[in-house]
């Protein structure tokens, strides 16, 4: 499920200050490449024992992500219901919970970024 309307699309900030912001936030910078990557935070849902992952790209607008200095700027942000033995289902239904924690998170990051 895409997440719209999270003011964060087309946000930018260099990546030592992304990567520091999404970390205290919780999220891990998983995959990534020389211009384009991927940061996660995975969500439970106890009561289901299901795992969500919000998920959001990033891509460089300057320089190379081996550099701490590259700006970078916020596409896509998506959650998925990861499913066995690895995967993301966007298409499930996600809970309420799970959005409003996914929801507050977004927030923290884009005033974190603002």
């Amino acid at each position: 499920m895409i997440i719209e309307n999270t003011g964060l699309n087309g946000m930018t900030s260099e990546l030592a200050h992304l990567d520091e912001s999404a970390e205290k936030l919780g999220f891990v910078r998983w995959q990534w490449e020389y211009y384009r990557a991927t940061y996660d935070l995975k969500l439970e849902d106890r009561t289901n024992r299901e795992e969500y992952f919000l998920r959001f790209n990033v891509r460089a607008i300057e320089g190379k992500l081996e550099s701490s200095h590259a700006v970078l700027q916020v596409e896509s942000v998506y959650i998925g219901r990861a499913t066995f033995p690895h995967g993301l289902d966007y298409e499930s239904p996600v809970p309420q919970p799970i959005l409003n924690a996914a929801t507050q998170r977004l927030q923290e990051l884009k005033k974190s970024l603002a």
